[in-house]
């Protein structure tokens, strides 16, 4: 399973992300270019201390991810308003990549074009939108949890 982020907005969403790829053993593409500046130091202040934990991949474009090994593996599915199928209803498999498109914009017709599946978190009538790592989260814990994919480690605190 991979979480992956298609041309990220907003600095403090990919922190999120990397922490929540952290946390849960998922690794997380950054597709680029990103809406801000992406630099090491940018990421270990925006991942705080959950940096270093997360397994981070950058990919220079489109084309660099779709070509990437990794990629080859399991399918694309991207996470999308303009989705085909529910995602609660969807099979998920441990091959899988989770996409998400940019916080201002989606993803374009060509990324759409690519993905295996186009799926849609339903919201309450009048809600346009959830934050971009929720929406991860959510969509992450439901084929974690199909695929028995959680980390096995003992709760902490």
């Amino acid at each position: 399973m991979r979480l992956a982020l298609f041309q990220p907005d907003i600095p403090q969403n990919l922190g999120a992300a990397l922490r929540l790829g952290a946390c849960l053993d998922v690794p997380v593409d950054v597709i680029e270019p990103c809406g801000f500046p992406l630099s090491d130091a940018g990421v270990r202040r925006a991942a705080m201390d959950y940096g270093a934990l997360a397994e981070m991949k950058r990919h220079a474009g489109w084309a660099d991810f779709l070509a990437a090994p990794e990629r080859k593996a399991g399918r694309l599915l991207l996470f999308t308003t303009k989705g085909a199928r529910n995602f609660h209803g969807f099979r998920f498999e441990p091959g899988d990549t989770l996409l998400f498109g940019r916080e201002s914009a989606g993803a374009p017709d060509d990324v759409h074009a690519a993905a295996d599946h186009r799926l849609f978190i339903p919201l309450a009538r009048g809600a346009r939108s959830l934050n971009l790592t929720v929406s991860a989260a959510i969509a992450l814990s439901e084929a974690l949890r199909q695929t028995d994919g959680f980390p096995t480690a003992a709760p902490t605190g």
